[in-house]
């Protein structure tokens, strides 16, 4: 799976997924500091999944309708990185398929896929 991995997104994440096999770009690597549009223009243009910890990410999806390829955001407050990278991986492993063209929420104890509606 291609994922763009916003730079509020721990290296431990980012590290365990390059390690099961994702392609994955990390913004901190890239270009810290743009905009939360442009990190969305960068995700679309490489047809990748933004992975993030930002909840701005769903006013620009379901406010502002911008499209995306997918959006994951991170509801992991108070784990170790190391939990939160198990956490994802197995998120990834299990839903990864239906993530694509949604807006999923991962919780320590869920993983909500909501579809977005078309433009």
């Amino acid at each position: 799976m291609k994922i763009l991995a916003d730079e509020n997104v721990d290296y431990p994440i980012v590290e365990q997924l390059r390690g099961n096999g994702h392609q994955v770009w990390y913004v901190v690597e890239m270009e810290p500091r743009i905009s939360d549009n442009a990190v969305l223009d960068v995700a679309n243009r490489e047809k990748a999944i933004l992975l993030t910890a930002d909840k701005d990410f769903g006013e620009l999806v379901f406010r502002q309708k911008r499209v995306t390829t997918g959006v994951i955001l991170l509801r992991l407050a108070g784990i170790s990185p190391g939990c939160k990278a198990e956490i994802v991986a197995s998120a990834l492993a299990t839903h990864g398929d239906e993530m694509e063209q949604a807006f999923t929420v991962i919780t320590p104890g869920a993983v909500r896929i909501r579809r977005q509606a078309s433009v």
